[in-house]
């Protein structure tokens, strides 16, 4: 089965309908992302099934908890675009910042996105120095993160972005209780609360996100260079 073939099924458990075009556009982003993993470290999935599964239906999930329609939305350290740009795919009028460190990443996502035809910004960039600037701190409906840093570390680098009420989606595995504990103080520290941990079964596998509500804007002094977030993590 091809990849929209998969993903087609899947996000119509949840209720999404998504149509043919779109669907074609899936299978291009497989295919190019499959390409580029020959030459990139892109991802460890190969297979066109597992990429539906594992990657945009992984992604589509988060449509389940808010509505991305017309909202501004950046995904933080995106390294092969999930989870946002299958979202954009699947909800054309949110407005996408795609955002990564590594310079290759970023090329792969302006060469991807011109051949899917979506509009979005790819912006190579450290997220503690971009949450400085204006026009991007405050300046996020919602931000998503699908990286594997510590939920801690994770919020210093995310919840500056966020807007007074917004959100930061943090997509984890089912076993992150402990992250979660060791994150309030942070949460906390950065203008967030906590709204509620939502728990999702993606293709059989466990999978839970932490919708944080920016409740008051982020004091200034956040976010520290990286360094000082690594070695004294709030």
């Amino acid at each position: 089965m091809s990849a929209g073939s998969v993903l087609a099924a899947g996000a119509l458990e949840w209720g999404i309908a998504l149509p043919p075009e779109t669907l074609e556009r899936f299978n291009v982003y497989c295919d190019f992302l499959r390409e580029k993993n020959e030459v990139m470290d892109l991802t460890a999935v190969l297979e066109e099934e597992e990429i539906a599964r594992r990657h945009f239906l992984d992604s589509l999930s988060l449509m389940t908890l808010a509505s991305f329609a017309r909202a501004r939305v950046l995904d933080v350290g995106s390294g092969a675009g999930f989870p946002g740009l299958p979202l954009k795919l699947a909800q054309p009028s949110l407005r996408l910042t795609l955002l990564d460190a590594q310079a290759k990443r970023v090329d792969f996502l302006r060469e991807l996105t011109e051949r899917l035809d979506v509009e979005a910004e790819c912006l190579h960039a450290r997220a503690e120095e971009q949450a400085l600037l204006p026009g991007y701190r405050d300046g996020y409906d919602f931000v998503l993160s699908r990286a594997v840093a510590k939920l801690n570390v994770l919020s210093e680098l995310c919840l500056p972005f966020v807007k007074p009420g917004g959100a930061f989606l943090a997509m984890k595995s089912r076993d992150s209780d402990e992250e979660l504990r060791e994150a309030e103080k942070a949460i906390r520290c950065l203008g967030g609360a906590l709204e509620e941990v939502r728990e999702l079964t993606v293709a059989g596998v466990p999978r839970r996100v932490a919708v944080i509500r920016k409740v008051k804007p982020t004091p200034k002094g956040y976010p520290r260079r990286f360094a000082k977030i690594k070695k004294e993590p709030l």
